[in-house]
């Protein structure tokens, strides 16, 4: 178990700890080797109470001990003050103006909600690709006001695109850019949060759209897999792979499975010629992100797992694989379109959520970005 560069607890706070990604987030952390739940966050309703009286815990294994009879708090900054790490899980109606106070008062926010996706100064890191990205913190905290030390916000991805990037960026990594991708997702309803969406829509059906869904999808695959330019003015900027222009269409929809977002990707490759099915399984299997090798503890033995049997992955085979921290790929074959095509299946509550913010708190602890007292 690798530790962290102080050998010490560090004390983190949960925002949204009673919703879906919350309790998820509450899950990991009662049994991570480096943080240690310190404070739980909701709202008024919640606020007073134990937690295992404030939550309706919806997870497949018990409330964890260390947090069944903590208080949980309003999601006040003075609260969690003596948080080093705040994860957020609250929804998008909330998180706004929660994340930005909880900055202002110079707390490192790891947020899943997608509201500061597109600032332009705060990175959009899916650790298994582009921690590369937080270079741009520094920015982030001169353009307070005031200036901050230890404040920011990070976010991760839509929990869709966080799955067929991974591959997608194992590919440019070995190949070069790629010129197109088309990605059609086949999500889970558990991405809906709770209760999702109701049972006469989705049993027995396929609902072949999701509010936003394909523009997240399009437009945060730039920023990801783009780069971090340097402006005349002085100023860092996400280049948006403007220099190998990407083009990503997707189509979205709601199907009948409770956890595990499917997705069947096409890229075609500026390299001529492409790579050979054989050439993509081999770079898959051989990718290995940084978040790995500096020993992040809640990194995955395999970011990518291929599969060669011809059915797989399947949702519910083989989402809790590696308890859902990594991804898995099948199906590697010429799309006589594009060049490849293959499937993903991405667990959404894990590498798509909650497990995304723990290992980008946990590349920031070992890059010296998160200030560790």
């Amino acid at each position: 178990m690798s530790k962290n560069p102080d050998g010490k607890q560090i004390k983190v706070g949960i925002l949204g700890g009673t919703g879906t990604v919350g309790q998820r987030f509450v899950t990991l952390l009662a049994k991570h080797p480096w943080f240690t739940i310190h404070v739980l966050g909701a709202s008024s309703r919640s606020a007073g109470k134990p937690y295992a009286q404030a939550v309706m815990w919806k997870q497949t294994t018990p409330i964890p001990s260390v947090v069944r009879d903590m208080i949980v708090q309003e999601c006040y900054p003075e609260h969690f003050a003596e948080c080093a790490v705040i994860f957020s899980g609250l929804d998008a109606d909330a998180a706004g103006e929660i994340e930005s106070a909880f900055r202002s008062a110079d707390l490192a926010i790891f947020s899943n909600a997608k509201n500061y996706r597109r600032d332009p100064s705060v990175p959009l890191i899916v650790p298994l690709v582009n921690d590369s990205h937080l270079s741009i913190i520094p920015q982030q905290q001169a353009l307070q006001n005031p200036p901050l030390k230890k404040g920011f916000i990070v976010t991760n991805a839509n929990c869709s695109t966080t799955g067929y990037v991974i591959p997608l960026r194992a590919l440019e990594k070995a190949f070069g850019p790629i010129e197109s991708c088309l990605v059609t997702t086949m999500q889970a309803i558990s991405g809906a949060g709770y209760p999702g969406v109701p049972s006469l829509d989705i049993i027995d059906n396929v609902v072949p759209y999701i509010g936003g869904e394909e523009e997240k999808i399009e437009w945060e695959t730039l920023k990801i897999l783009g780069g971090i330019a340097d402006g005349d003015d002085g100023m860092k900027t996400f280049d948006m792979h403007a220099r190998h222009p990407l083009r990503v269409s997707a189509s979205c929809n709601r199907v009948p499975v409770i956890d595990g977002h499917m997705m069947c990707v096409s890229v075609r490759f500026q390299q001529r010629p492409p790579p050979s099915p054989q050439q993509v399984r081999e770079a898959l299997v051989a990718y290995t992100p940084e978040a790995q090798s500096i020993g992040c503890p809640s990194v995955p033995v395999h970011a990518i797992f291929v599969h060669e049997e011809p059915d797989r992955p399947q949702p519910r085979l083989d989402r809790y694989y590696q308890d859902g921290a990594g991804v898995s790929v099948g199906r590697v074959r010429q799309c006589p379109v594009l060049d490849i095509k293959f499937v993903v299946l991405a667990n959404n509550v894990s590498i798509g959520a909650a497990t995304s913010s723990i290992i980008n708190a946990e590349l920031a602890v070992l890059k010296g970005v998160v200030k560790v007292e």
